[in-house]
């Protein structure tokens, strides 16, 4: 008994495989249990939509990393979904123009919402909760309620194409997965990230200007989210009030499955990825199993508690 103990105090101390482990645990309970739940079709679908999960919660990771959080993702991902169709210009066949444009934008929200936190010392919950009534606002007059089709030649092969038989989604999470965890892990910018989310006072007398890496991560954030919003408009082919919404909740539950300290200091990309895996594995076998949507927004709301609970709990230690 002791050393069955030990085994699972030492998973505690490592939330990204405890995450890997139950991922598993779940997918090969419903696999058994559920006819046609372990396909590869079905595991290509769940894949692709955590994807997603997996892209917004990349900039996600980044803020909780520092101590922030970031509540207008949801609607940065609508404004890139509505907006994009919009100013893509047609004399653009490729859509790049506007993929840029969208981006960029995305990016400048995050960008304000991290001059909001440092310049006006807005606290970040209250700036990106007011950003994100203020784009919602905006959105619903701008498209008047009613949906926006792509035309986007690149953003339609995103969402549709399948190189080597892989969805083209699954790859863009890969390089940015591979970008996040370069960037929290071998670099100096990561570096002082993790140094102001553990004690912010202590980082500034080390020299770390908060200002400029707080501006740095939530318009990173915003570009993340963008990406997201981009590769729902393409899976969708459509974007309207709302399409974001999902992914708010989602991406920190994610995030803090995976490890991340939601008070910061502490944390990896890392275990963010089996985070949004095992939360669509879980939605899927609710909805398989004809289960009310109810019961997921039950099971997002109890795994923050639980793990806002958890981190309380250490930071007291």
């Amino acid at each position: 008994m002791s050393a069955i103990s030990a085994r699972l105090k030492s998973l505690l101390r490592h939330p990204p495989l405890l995450t890997l482990i139950l991922v598993a645990v779940v997918w090969v309970i419903a696999s058994l249990t559920l006819r046609g739940f372990g396909a590869y079709g079905h595991l290509r679908y769940i894949l692709e939509l955590s994807a997603v999960i997996g892209i917004v919660a990349a900039g996600q990771t980044l803020v909780i990393v520092m101590g922030g959080i970031d509540l207008s993702v949801g609607a940065v991902i609508t404004v890139t979904a509505i907006m994009l169709p919009l100013i893509s210009p047609t004399w653009d066949p490729s859509g790049l123009v506007g993929i840029v444009l969208s981006l960029m934008l995305a990016t400048a929200i995050g960008v304000l919402n991290g001059a909001g936190a440092a310049f006006l010392r807005v606290p970040p919950i209250i700036m990106t909760l007011a950003m994100a009534t203020f784009l919602q606002g905006l959105l619903v007059i701008v498209a008047g309620g009613s949906a926006v089709s792509v035309t986007n030649a690149a953003v339609i092969w995103l969402g549709s194409a399948r190189p080597f038989g892989v969805p083209a989604g699954i790859i863009l999470w890969v390089l940015v997965s591979a970008a996040g965890l370069m960037l929290l892990h071998r670099t100096p910018m990561g570096a002082r990230f993790l140094a102001l989310g553990a004690n912010v006072v202590a980082a500034r007398l080390s020299g770390v200007s908060v200002i400029r890496n707080t501006l740095i991560l939530y318009g990173l954030s915003g570009f993340f989210a963008g990406l997201a919003g981009m590769l729902v408009l393409g899976m969708n082919r459509q974007g309207y009030v709302g399409i974001g919404d999902p992914y708010l909740l989602t991406s920190i539950a994610a995030v803090v499955l995976g490890g991340t300290s939601i008070l910061g200091g502490r944390g990896t990309y890392a275990g963010t990825i089996p985070g949004a895996i095992l939360l669509v594995t879980t939605t899927a076998l609710i909805t398989v199993v004809n289960a009310s949507a109810g019961w997921r927004s039950i099971m997002f709301g109890s795994l923050i508690l639980a793990l806002l609970l958890i981190s309380g709990r250490e930071a007291r230690r």
